[in-house]
């Protein structure tokens, strides 16, 4: 029960923090774009554009550094025996991330909001740069932790202590799992930071305001979709392969492959795979030899089965069920494969209708669209981490540690049940803190035109960024 409890626990608050770090990451890096427009053009636009959608950054920092901080607690409160067996490896990408990368980060972040009007334009406009910077640095040395779990290299297992122990950080941080998932996650957060700029620029084009600012922001936006979108497909694709032969279990979990097969077809569709050796789907529909291209860009490529692996993994690792909860790997990958697809579609239709002059602007279906189509990078990075963390299960660390093995043996069920309430509550607040927050700064739009006027690239007076 306690190690029920601790898994929903982390999966919380995880799913919970992860809705703002690609916000964070991704708005970061159009905020230097806007900021390094105003700096070489000098258009007022670009300034206030900057402002406003700094608002929105500052907000979704805030939340997110608040939620990250349980992240760190819970390894050692919930999952002491886990810590105790890779405290030697994820020593040292956390101690950078937090040391080096976030100092960075939230640094130069306290100096944009305050050196407005005290640093000179070129050194203020330095410190958003290096928050962009920090922001993607500081996920790099994350994902190197959790690239380590689901393909461990450069270490060696302690024959006195049973721990693992680090013996190449250069392996650490050059794993093959880290530079695919690292390039996946940046492409996913461009992504959802397109689509928020783009939905904001919707709502306010739907109303009529600010139309000569906002309209040449969507078109950036879209454009900014359709490439992050086809980059984050390609790259996953990658990222899919490589899993294949990595973590081949996870791969047939999410095609709910049983069977090995030799031009595998690919699944679009199917009730039934959540069936523990299902012999026949309800409904199916699928791709011929679509998975065998997808795993090994091959017409008649053999994927291993679930049933298969199975039995490879019992005699590697000893009796037990190696197999993963299928409906939630196979539903979880389609969700987030599928709403990756869905918003590279709107980012077509738009930037078909932005072919005539003012057409876009005059399409409230689209616009309205648009509006919504803010939640589905940040439903599909959801999706994508739950296929990722519960596509590796049994094991907490892939063929290393066992999930079961890793719970903190003196914390009972009761405590961790109480603090599962307490952070679901206090979650569930803060989520409608966040929500509120965001939707008014959003739609009270950027300062009134005129505001920070100028005729040149450095302003009188601009005071400190505030909400």
């Amino acid at each position: 029960m306690a190690l029920d409890l601790a898994r929903w626990q982390f999966a919380v608050t995880t799913l919970y923090h992860f809705l703002f770090v690609p916000v964070t990451i991704g708005t970061a890096w159009f905020l230097v774009g806007m900021q390094t427009a105003w700096y070489r053009t000098g258009d007022e636009r670009w300034l206030r554009l900057t402002r406003f959608f700094g608002k929105l950054f500052l907000i979704n920092f805030a939340l997110g550094v608040v939620t990250g901080i349980v992240q760190e607690f819970q390894f050692g409160m919930n999952w002491s025996a886990y810590s105790r067996y890779v405290g030697d490896i994820f020593g040292a990408p956390l101690a950078i991330e937090g040391l080096a990368a976030f100092f960075i980060e939230s640094t130069f972040l306290g100096l944009w909001i305050f050196g407005w009007d005290r640093l000179k334009p070129k050194v203020h406009l330095a410190t958003i740069w290096l928050v962009a910077i920090g922001s993607t640095a500081s996920a790099y040395f994350i994902l190197a932790a959790n690239s380590w779990m689901q393909h461990p290299v450069g270490y060696k297992i302690n024959p006195v202590t049973h721990r693992a122990e680090l013996t190449s950080i250069a392996q650490l941080f050059t794993n093959s799992t880290l530079v695919n998932a690292f390039a996946h996650t940046i492409a996913a957060a461009l992504l959802t930071a397109a689509m928020l700029v783009l939905s904001v620029a919707a709502w306010h084009l739907r109303r009529g305001g600010e139309v000569p600012m906002f309209a040449p922001v969507a078109r950036i936006a879209l454009w900014a979709t359709l490439a992050a979108g086809v980059a984050t497909v390609l790259l996953g694709h990658a990222q899919g392969q490589l899993m294949t032969k990595q973590q081949p279990m996870k791969m047939a979990a999410a095609e709910a492959l049983y069977t090995t097969e030799k031009g595998a077809r690919f699944s679009l569709f199917d009730i039934g795979p959540w069936q523990k050796h299902p012999t026949k789907s309800l409904v199916s529909i699928a791709i011929p030899h679509g998975l065998s291209i997808l795993a090994d860009n091959s017409w008649d490529g053999t994927v291993e089965g679930i049933n298969d692996i199975q039995r490879q993994y019992v005699q590697k690792y000893g009796p037990g069920d190696y197999e993963p909860i299928v409906g939630v790997t196979y539903w979880g990958f389609r969700i987030m494969a599928g709403l990756g697809f869905l918003a590279i579609l709107i980012a077509i239709v738009g930037l078909w209708l932005a072919r005539l002059p003012g057409r876009l602007e005059r399409s409230s279906r689209f616009l309205r669209l648009a509006v919504a189509g803010v939640a589905l990078p940040l439903v599909a990075n959801l999706a994508g981490w739950l296929f990722t963390e519960m596509g590796r299960q049994p094991w907490i660390v892939q063929g290393l540690l066992l999930t079961k093995d890793a719970v903190s043996p003196n914390v009972g069920a009761w405590s961790v049940g109480l603090t599962l309430v307490g952070f679901t509550a206090l979650y569930g607040i803060l989520a409608f803190i966040e929500a509120k927050l965001m939707i008014g700064a959003a739609q009270a739009g950027p300062d009134p035109e005129g505001t920070y006027a100028t005729d040149s690239a450095e302003p009188a007076t601009i005071p400190a960024l505030t909400y």
